[in-house]
């Protein structure tokens, strides 16, 4: 199944005194770039992150963001013991620094204490950690699942989309050989015309070195290669298309193979007629790389 590399999901969960909020996003991207952002208190969340993620995205520039809070239900922050001890050393410090100098400061109270960055922020409970890491493993499939079900969906229409236009690739293509069929007919009489012109009298000429030139000029503009090699880009497009896993970087390569069959279709074309079709081939295939780029 054809997947898009954009996408998104988010999710809400509550558990273990925490509530939290997940958004995952991604955008186009040449390989599979992981942003994460997540709580680095929590042992083991981000290998098991990276883990889950690596296994079900293929390519794209992926961000999750996870958002994490306490329940006011839930217990109160924990006291750290080495920053209370290294506020009230510094306060002690800075009163004995005050007095020698003779300046009274005002006590300062168990609140005043408390406010200092680091005082609350105790380390969490093992048990919280694991609680936590439990709950936020149980519910991250489920983030993914939606996530890659928004990027099957996208993909769905970019796979329609895609095979409109190597339809329309295969039907320049029959019409370009048709009407090189044509044109073969008629490239005999106009090779010879202009080897007259070249040679003088064409009676006067070798008629082997003739035969030579006239075979020469006709495998320069012979477009059947070309053609034949259209057609066969077009069956492995479809392929692509109908295969399992990532077919980006694949369908990428095609499109660059499409654009130079239709470089050489309109350098060797030799006529308005199949100069339009090569210009028309040229125009879907640019068209066709544009939307690949948005292919995982």
């Amino acid at each position: 199944m054809v997947h898009s590399m954009t996408g998104f999901a988010a999710a809400k969960g509550q558990a273990a005194g925490f509530s939290w909020s997940w958004d995952l996003r991604a955008v186009n991207g040449r390989g599979l770039d992981l942003r994460l952002r997540l709580p680095d208190w929590i042992e083991g969340l981000e290998p098991l992150v990276r883990a889950a993620l690596s296994a079900n995205i293929g390519r794209g520039n992926v961000t999750l963001n996870l958002r994490l809070a306490r329940d006011d239900a839930g217990s109160q922050p924990g006291l750290n013991p080495e920053a209370l001890e290294q506020v009230l050393t510094a306060l002690h410090q800075i009163r004995d620094a005050a007095n020698r100098k003779g300046i009274e400061l005002l006590p300062a109270s168990a609140a005043d204490v408390m406010a200092q960055r680091g005082v609350m922020d105790g380390p969490r409970e093992e048990a919280d950690g694991a609680a936590l890491l439990t709950a936020l493993k149980k519910e991250l499939p489920d983030l993914i699942i939606a996530f890659n079900e928004m990027r099957a969906s996208e993909g769905q229409a970019l796979k329609l989309v895609l095979l409109n236009q190597v339809a329309r690739i295969e039907t320049l293509s029959v019409r370009a050989t048709a009407l090189a069929a044509e044109r073969r007919q008629m490239l005999g009489a106009r090779l010879r015309e202009h080897l007259t012109r070249a040679l003088g009298a064409l009676s006067e000429a070798d008629p082997d070195r003739v035969a030579q030139e006239l075979a020469l000029l006709a495998v320069k503009a012979d477009i059947t290669e070309e053609l034949d090699r259209l057609h066969a880009h077009v069956a492995a497009a479809r392929a692509l298309l109908k295969a399992e896993g990532p077919v980006g970087r694949k369908l990428d390569f095609l499109t660059q193979e499409f654009n130079r069959e239709a470089n050489t279709l309109c350098s060797k074309a030799g006529s308005a007629a199949l100069t339009a079709i090569g210009l028309d081939l040229k125009a879907v295939i640019d068209q066709m790389r544009e939307q690949v780029q948005n292919v995982e």
